[in-house]
């Protein structure tokens, strides 16, 4: 795993949602007593955890919606940024026991977009690929579809870096952060459950921070 510097720092106590404007989606888990999940530390960093380290992206990015849909969809990065956007704030639990509470993200719903290409009645999942090695994700289709779930090319109003995954990343605030993937090349929608990197090595198929799954249940488990 890649470490890297980064200098987001939040200063004084977490930020709320008081004073937001009412546009704006607030993650539910952000109205929980205590917002920071059972392991977890709050940090006041953005700390830059990956797999491979920031991969050179190409001059054609483009992001793809395919697999399970009616109408497979393509979208340059103006053509992205040209789509009806959304304000979410949110919390962010990474898996590696810290939490960066009070996140403002911008970016197009996931609803919307899958909205735009058909669901097929089948799907039931979704692969996130990004950019970096071919790496995946997976996790259920109603996560992927949750309220606060979003495509996201802002974070805090600025542009998401480069070394946190910009210019676009998916953003699934329920879920530890590795299942938001970085880097974002495509959204597939599947049939079957297929576990990604993370996933093949030990990590949990779904990945609830509250219950804390961080790891596979049965140590033993190998990809069939």
């Amino acid at each position: 795993m890649v470490f890297a510097k980064d200098d987001k720092y939040q200063t004084g106590d977490a930020p709320t949602p008081d004073g937001l404007d009412a546009d704006v989606i607030i993650s539910p888990d952000v109205w929980r007593e205590n917002r920071t999940p059972p392991g977890q530390s709050r940090t006041k960093k953005w700390p830059v955890l990956d797999a491979f380290g920031t991969p050179i992206l190409p001059a054609d990015w483009k992001l793809e919606v395919c697999g399970l849909v009616d109408h497979p969809l393509s979208f340059t990065l103006d053509e992205f940024q040209q789509l009806p956007r959304v304000k979410v704030f949110a919390d962010f639990h990474c898996v590696t026991q810290w939490s960066r509470l009070g996140n403002t993200w911008e970016g197009v719903s996931t609803r919307y977009l899958l909205d735009c290409a058909g669901i097929k009645p089948e799907a039931s999942f979704v692969v996130l690929h990004g950019y970096d090695n071919n790496w995946t994700t997976n996790l259920p289709l109603d996560e992927f579809l949750a309220e606060d779930a979003l495509i996201t090319d802002l974070h805090d109003g600025e542009p998401i870096s480069s070394d946190h995954g910009g210019p676009v990343r998916a953003m699934v605030p329920r879920l530890y952060a590795w299942k938001s993937a970085k880097w974002l090349k495509a959204i597939e929608l599947s049939d079957i459950d297929q576990p990604g990197y993370w996933e093949r090595g030990g990590y949990h198929l779904h990945g609830d921070p509250w219950t804390e799954e961080r790891y596979r249940d049965d140590p033993n488990w190998t990809e069939r």
